[in-house]
């Protein structure tokens, strides 16, 4: 097997929190390693990743950016990821990419909340974790006390990989010494530690090392290095300053020695998944002569160039003019240009093999997740799905001109496609268009964005709040569809039953019908039936989820059985059901954290608690803030970011997540009910 290609690659991506100088960092590398003359700078807007002209308005990352480089014999493929949790959606996409997360977290503003969730999703995802402490050189830094708060917050298998010297101004490095001065701590002792930790892995190196006393060499702690990696049993902790370049050149040499390459890390989860079958776990092999097998992570929708899908090679190698399938598609495409992404430049290359990571343009078919392969033997493998946060934060969108109604839904699926957490929905009850995102920073985003690149003007106001409808009790539903115009009748009879399921499960439709009395021609259409009438609402417009609908008798008719009798006849049997089965209403509660001065905590959980929500912590933050968290119901949220404003002088920020579906009070229930038109079931 050959791996020689794919030995030298790294792939990293760096995440954390919005203002941890992750962008800065990538700079930093890439004038290490010479890709660029001098570092820029953010405030600048002459930065590498952050090239979109709102990125550079704005001051931060809104997408996920790449570059590579050389260093020391790798060759580095890293992404930069946005940090705010509004963009969590670009972020979490990129660990499908990499084998290796570098989580930067602020020595100003310690742990924050998106730093934590990174941290948990990386090592949920099997990736090997690394910790880079940045802007070691600022002012007022407690960088012992922020290792403390690392451990205890992460577990003690974060370990020194360097400790910061003269004052932030260097780095001294831990594996290979066991002398020299650092800020704090004792160089010594934090390279017995890490020595200690890493020959855990080896029985064999461990009984060596303890009778004889001495360190083994750097040769022989890379596999066990490698190991203790992969297990999680350690978490490099390393300093940097990405401003003044200190720690930079130790960072790379962990990068180019010890973070793993395609071979290394934990294999990516794929499955084979034959219809019908029960999944089998599958094994990509980093060997660059087998058949090919990528994941797309990422699909930018170009003005320019076109829809362009970014990929990771996990097996095989893809060469330019290559014919390649996607998923089970049957029909392949030609690779007329392969492409390795540097910032906004687009580079050719002849090929790419295992670990390296690429794009192809102007494939319509290529889709977030899509597996690629050049053999039918792969056709039903899949990639295990991230889990992205729920998108709820709304607003209704119209165009302000007329004639740019029909440009709409064409640009916000464009839109739809880039990022797997912005989501469009159409609502003809209410005649709504809807886009719904993770906060009110990313859909102002997508909201510029619009404006700037396609020049579409919207007025927005606040939508419907997603409701849902579901039963508490058994049903039985039962409709004779009878239609006669002369000509040709209709007929269709169903009877039918609906029980509730858990929460979140959606819907199961179940046909048990005997004998034919329902024949199975018809059964699709009384299953439409039933769809259209839980998708309608019952009791208050809203969709119904979290049922069984089982279908167990009726009749027909020998010529005048048809598709739309049984399909109504479905409809008005389920609607009947579902308003005997004690229909309740439901709403979406979200987690939420805000991030605001310590002196304004009484006024805001006061506020929280006059919505309706339950503060369930606070924890203190740098530079006397806090951080408060707690549940609320999205309801409550519409005008929450004047409030906040009000109650913090505009010092307060905030981020909310999907929790789960809960019954709203009964006097809110009576309310949508009554502002409901009811469907009448009868005029037909």
């Amino acid at each position: 097997m050959s791996q020689s290609l794919s030995a030298s690659i790294r792939t990293i991506a760096l995440v954390g929190h919005g203002a941890s100088g992750k962008t800065t960092l990538v700079e930093s590398l890439l004038a290490a390693t010479g890709g660029i003359a001098s570092r820029g700078s953010v405030e600048k807007g002459n930065t590498v990743c952050d090239y979109d002209p709102l990125e550079k308005e704005w001051g931060h990352s809104l997408q996920t950016a790449l570059v590579s480089f050389e260093t020391a014999g790798a060759k580095v493929h890293v992404i930069d990821t946005p940090g705010y949790p509004d963009f969590a959606g670009q972020s979490i996409a990129a660990l499908a990419g990499v084998d290796t997360a570098l989580i930067v977290i602020n020595a100003q503003t310690g742990i924050e909340l998106s730093t934590e969730r990174m941290f948990t999703l990386a090592g949920e995802r099997g990736l090997c974790r690394m910790i880079v402490i940045n802007k070691i050189d600022a002012d007022n830094v407690d960088l012992p006390a922020l290792v403390g708060a690392i451990r205890e917050r992460f577990g003690n298998q974060c370990l020194l990989l360097d400790l910061p010297a003269h004052h932030g101004a260097d780095v001294v490095e831990l594996l290979g010494h066991a002398d020299g001065e650092s800020d704090f701590a004792s160089v010594a002792a934090a390279h017995r530690s890490l020595i200690d930790q890493i020959v855990e892995e080896d029985d064999t190196l461990m009984a060596r090392y303890l009778e004889d006393g001495v360190d083994p060499s750097l040769d022989e702690l890379h596999a066990p290095f490698e190991a203790a990696l992969r297990a999680g049993h350690l978490i490099p902790i390393l300093f940097v300053s990405a401003k003044t370049g200190a720690g930079v050149p130790q960072l790379l040499d962990a990068l180019a020695k010890l973070a793993p390459n395609p071979a290394e890390g934990n294999p990516p989860p794929f499955y084979r998944g034959e219809p019908n079958e029960e999944p089998q776990a599958f094994q990509a092999q980093p060997d660059d002569e087998l058949h090919v097998l990528a994941h797309v992570f990422k699909v930018v929708m170009d003005p320019f160039i076109g829809k362009l899908g970014v990929f990771r090679v996990h097996q095989g190698t893809v060469r330019k003019d290559a014919q390649l399938f996607i998923g089970s598609g049957k029909r392949p495409f030609k690779v007329a240009h392969l492409y390795r992404l540097q910032g906004k430049d687009y580079v050719e290359v002849p090929s790419l093999v295992p670990g390296d990571i690429g794009a192809v343009a102007k494939v319509d078919d290529i889709d977030f997740d899509s597996v690629l392969h050049d053999s039918h033997d792969e056709d039903n493998i899949h990639l295990k799905p991230l889990q992205f946060p729920l998108p709820m934060q709304g607003l209704a969108v119209q165009t302000r001109r007329k004639s740019d109604e029909h440009r709409l839904f064409d640009i916000l699926h464009k839109l739809e496609l880039e990022d797997p957490c912005f989501k469009v929905e159409r609502h003809p009850s209410t005649n709504e268009t809807v886009i719904r995102g993770l906060g009110e920073m990313h859909l102002r985003a997508k909201l510029a964005r619009m404006l700037q690149q396609f020049k579409l003007e919207l007025d927005t106001s606040p939508p419907q709040i997603a409701y849902r409808e579901t039963i508490t009790q058994n049903a039985e539903g039962h409709c004779r569809h009878k239609k006669q115009s002369g000509g040709a009748g209709q007929f269709g009879e169903v009877m039918l039953r609906v029980e509730p399921l858990p929460r979140g499960t959606g819907f199961e439709f179940v046909d048990v019908v005997k004998g034919g009395v329902i024949p199975g021609v018809f059964m699709a259409a009384v299953e439409k039936g039933v769809r259209q009438a839980l998708q309608d609402g019952v009791v208050a417009g809203f969709p119904v989820h979290d049922l069984r609908v089982t279908v167990y008798d009726g009749k027909t008719h020998a010529v005048d059985g048809k598709d739309i009798a049984f399909t109504q006849a479905g409809r008005k049997a389920t609607i009947e059901a579902v308003r005997n089965a004690t229909p309740i209403v439901l709403e979406p509660l979200v987690n939420i954290e805000v991030l605001a001065p310590e002196a304004a905590i009484g006024d805001l959980t006061g506020d929280l608690a006059s919505k309706r929500g339950q503060v369930t912590g606070t924890q203190p933050r740098p530079a006397n803030n806090v951080a408060i968290s707690g549940q609320i119901p999205l309801a409550e949220l519409d005008d929450y970011q004047g409030r906040l404003k009000s109650l913090t002088a505009g010092q307060g920020s905030y981020s909310i997540e999907f929790s789960h579906y809960a019954a709203v009070p009964a006097q809110t229930q009576q309310k949508l009910m009554a502002a409901h038109k009811a469907v009448n079931v009868d005029e037909e």
